[in-house]
């Protein structure tokens, strides 16, 4: 059975490259404050003091790689899974702020809030991939959701913005309180909401079924909507598509990544007892999740609710390989986010220097002559579609080849073959982008 580093010192390097991100964050904010509108040369800097923070948590990370495992009084650990969870979110953190440089001024004058929320955001992130506690999980997933909340209604003027926003902190509230109230209810089951004790409860058999499964349940809705599982995935296309272009690059990689860590880490390592139950539920929402996603991705015409789509299934895909709750699914799915941070990232990064050109937001114009007009970023969409699509020996196809292998080896064998076929109807409509 897969364990957590069993330590209670109180070790603060386990969180160091958080307030790293929380003390830049905070100047960001101290320069904005202090510096008028007309102070143009300073206030251009603040994108790039944001940046040097997200590398001075990434040096941070690589120092204490040989120092592991650590644990923060059992609430948060530090071990390979959450350092590379870590990395994950501060490598789409530092590709946001460069592309944000030149597209969020135009947008919103709140560029010293946008790039301190995205800090903090962030920081709320890595915290979700080494909590080691329900309580921990909760607080570090408010942080990074209030953040987003606002940072999809920046663009005051766009009134697809602020629908986007409201939406999604609307059905963001409602979730939490599903996560809340499953909590309560497996610390009910279990008398713990640390991740050791629950899995020791579990394992002594001295747990209370009645409340332990619908308190299951009810997590499974919170982290759904996170990661944008199917039923709970409403929200992503208009919110993908109403949200400012760098925000909607960093929510689909770090939300994704924050949500899945923290989706992992509970039920693989912290209620593997109960993997016969939750792992069909795992692999039902799998199924629909990729069905999904990959159907209705077909019929876009926005290249941004393409993309969204295109996220959903994705989420189905790491599914897959979390339905069989083998600890290889863990590194499988670290390793496909982050492949998925470049090559989504990359592929927003196109829909920006498109939108800059004001082609609008029609699949057809940004698809129809694009080599012929911009050859060299018609080759990068290429291959970040080719990557997304899973086609080989892109990093795409090796993440998938991960989770799929993940899931057979743990029996589920029909899913890994569905997964597949759903990868290939993909190819479908990332293809006819370029």
């Amino acid at each position: 059975m897969p364990v957590i580093a069993n330590l209670t010192d109180t070790n603060i390097t386990v969180l160091l490259p958080e307030l790293i991100l929380v003390v830049f964050a905070m100047l960001v904010m101290l320069i904005d404050m202090f510096t008028s509108e007309r102070q143009s040369d300073v206030r251009a800097l603040l994108p790039w003091v944001a940046l040097v923070g997200v590398l001075a948590a990434v040096h941070r990370c690589t120092v204490i790689w040989h120092d592991m495992p650590l644990s923060f009084q059992g609430a948060a650990a530090l071990d390979s899974f959450a350092l590379g969870v870590k990395l994950v979110v501060l490598i789409a953190a530092g590709l946001s702020i460069l592309l944000s440089t030149g597209y969020m001024p135009s947008v919103s004058k709140q560029t010293g809030e946008y790039y301190a929320l995205l800090l903090l955001c962030s920081a709320g992130m890595m915290v979700m991939g080494a909590a080691t506690d329900l309580i921990t999980v909760f607080l570090s997933l408010e942080i990074f959701s209030l953040a987003l909340y606002i940072m999809c209604g920046l663009n005051r003027e766009k009134p697809r913005g602020i629908e986007a926003a409201m939406k999604y902190f609307l059905l963001g509230a409602f979730a939490s309180g599903f996560f809340v109230y499953g909590a309560a209810l497996i610390y009910g089951a279990t008398g713990s909401t640390q991740y050791n004790a629950i899995a020791a409860s579990l394992a002594a058999g001295n747990n209370d079924s009645f409340l332990l499964y619908p308190g299951i349940a009810l997590l499974l809705v919170g982290f759904g909507f996170k990661v944008s599982m199917v039923p709970f995935h409403m929200w992503t296309p208009d919110v993908y598509q109403g949200a400012p272009t760098p925000v909607t690059a960093f929510m689909s990689v770090g939300t994704k990544t924050a949500g899945f860590a923290a989706f992992i880490r509970l039920l693989v390592f912290a209620l593997p007892a109960a993997q016969p139950v939750w792992g069909w539920a795992v692999a039902g929402f799998a199924l629909i999740t990729m069905l999904l996603g990959n159907f209705a991705a077909l019929r876009q015409t926005s290249l941004k609710r393409m993309l969204a789509y295109s996220s959903i299934a994705h989420a189905g895909y790491i599914l897959v390989g979390l339905a069989s709750g083998v600890a290889a699914a863990a590194s499988a799915a670290v390793f496909y986010l982050f492949a998925y941070a470049f090559m989504n990232i990359g592929a927003f990064a196109v829909v920006i220097m498109l939108e800059r050109v004001g082609e609008g937001d029609a699949l057809a114009n940004r698809a129809t002559g694009l080599a012929k007009r911009w050859p060299y970023l018609a080759a990068a969409m290429a291959i970040f579609m080719f990557s997304l699509s899973g086609l080989p020996p892109l990093a795409g196809f090796v993440g998938k080849f991960l989770v799929f292998k993940a899931a057979a080896d743990g029996g589920w064998i029909t899913l890994a073959i569905l997964g597949m076929l759903a990868s290939a109807v993909s190819a479908y409509y990332y293809l006819r982008v370029v």
